[in-house]
């Protein structure tokens, strides 16, 4: 066997060090979410609000070691196993410096923060990135396991958040390979096949679960059609017991999230998820073939209310902060874990809030990119690999403009993630272009990366 080369190993060290940095959130910062579902994981009493799949695990876990430190484990585990898979399978093709630059980009700061909070987009981040490393290392093995491995760790992120699937489906379609990939008729179908399969994930996985329903959908529902009212003047909420719903909704309503019209505000909206559930309830409407209606009926409203959404969660043309873009501090509970300040959390603190107000926190700005390298990727060796990386993030980041309801960063976590490993992938392919195909490449990177940058930075302005 031989002897590991100190480049090699160097390749190593920035994912020792982005988890370290990440450890400093020990034993994991606990947002309001995760102290809800950490809640249902003691009582084994779920409802769907939150993944019930993780409440599972976690449930599982309880006995052998109580807390959020085996889930911080757990998603830093996969996540460290998959940038050291892909890795590996840089080295195994002879490409050091794509390796390096692959270790490199567990480094960003916000992916370094995220990866420390105990959240779905982590632990999903985390599967995804261990999935990829599987199918990469697959493509050297003639077993079959690892590419089972790859179907299985994206059927458990499918799991975890409804629309995983846009993010899934790139990398099963690179794990059949030619069986579906040698001609469009059938990707478009094998995609097609696929995405219904992962949207069949969550509610077989609650079901088998015995999670009750808490009508979580209905959030989405309330923000669009606030959102409709809102943009067409025009009450589009089925028949509410409150009074000039149009003025409520215009008092009430932000484009930034939903969350002025759930139960925990105060004060209290008048037209509030409890409210809409009763009277839809009592309407006996179904509320999402109402709300397709709306969408239908109200096409430039329903629009602008989703444009005004994107910009702010995107981060495209925006002023201000939006919220936050991580935490510092553990949600309030009931059990007293919090994350002990030091000068190693002060300091990924800082960068991870620094990097927010640069084009590495603007999500608008990754997807550009994203969108740029599958552009280019038809010229590189690695097609297919860029490819499913960027079509990953690009697919799962534009996800939000239509299904988002609120404005964190976390939500773009796998997006951000892909898209620096697909460049780095795409980089170290360009030495062996001929220089014509080099420019050309170079060029649909850098257009739409160039444009939308230009928009978002002027925006700022």
């Amino acid at each position: 066997m031989k002897a590991a080369r100190p480049s090699h190993i160097l390749a190593f060290l920035p994912v020792l060090a982005a988890l370290t940095l990440s450890l400093s959130y020990w034993p994991g910062l606990v947002t309001y979410d995760s102290v809800r579902q950490y809640d249902q994981a003691l009582s084994g009493a779920f409802d769907d609000w939150h993944p019930p799949m993780m409440e599972g695990i976690w449930r599982l876990i309880l006995p052998l070691w109580p807390g959020p430190a085996p889930m911080l484990l757990l998603q830093l585990g996969l996540y460290g196993a998959g940038m050291a898979g892909v890795i590996v399978w840089a080295l195994r093709r002879g490409r050091p410096g794509v390796a390096l630059g692959l270790g490199l980009c567990t480094l960003l700061p916000l992916s370094v923060a995220l990866m420390g909070e105990v959240l779905k987009d982590s632990l999903m981040a985390g599967a995804l990135t261990a999935a990829v490393a599987l199918m990469l290392l697959s493509q050297e093995s003639r077993s079959v396991l690892p590419r089972a491995g790859a179907a299985v760790l994206v059927v458990f992120a499918a799991t975890l958040r409804f629309n995983a699937f846009l993010a899934g489906v790139p990398i099963l379609l690179l794990a059949l390979g030619p069986v579906v990939l040698v001609s469009r008729m059938r990707m478009a179908v094998g995609a097609a096949v696929m995405a219904v399969a992962l949207l069949m994930a969550m509610p077989l996985a609650n079901r088998a679960l015995g999670a009750e329903a808490s009508d979580v959908n209905l959030s989405l529902v309330i923000f669009d059609l606030a959102g409709i009212t809102e943009q067409g003047g025009q009450d589009v909420f089925p028949p509410m017991h409150v009074a000039n719903p149009v003025a409520i909704v215009r008092h009430c309503y932000t484009p930034v999230k939903w969350d002025s019209f759930a139960w925990w505000v105060d004060p209290l909206c008048p037209l509030n998820f409890e409210q809409v559930r009763r009277d839809f309830h009592a309407a006996h409407v179904d509320p999402l073939p109402f709300w397709i209606g709306q969408i239908v009926r109200h096409p430039i409203a329903y629009a602008q209310h989703r444009l005004a959404h994107w910009n702010i969660n995107a981060r495209f043309r925006v002023h201000d902060e939006v919220e936050r873009p991580v935490q510092r501090e553990s949600a309030p509970n009931d059990w007293n874990f919090h994350v002990t300040p030091g000068p190693v959390l002060n300091f990924v603190d800082a960068a991870a809030v620094g990097s927010a107000d640069t084009p590495l926190g603007w999500p608008c700005a990754w997807m550009a990119l994203a969108f740029g390298l599958m552009l280019a990727a038809r010229r590189m060796a690695s097609a297919r690999i860029i490819w499913m990386l960027a079509g990953s993030a690009l697919f799962y980041g534009l996800g939000y403009a239509m299904l988002s309801v609120a404005s964190e960063l976390r939500y773009y976590l796998w997006t951000m993630i892909a898209a620096a490993m697909a460049t780095v992938i795409a980089l170290g392919d360009f030495p062996a272009l001929p220089r014509s195909a080099r420019w050309r490449a170079g060029l649909e990177i850098a257009l739409p990366t160039m444009a939308v940058l230009s928009a978002a930075t002027l925006g700022r302005l």
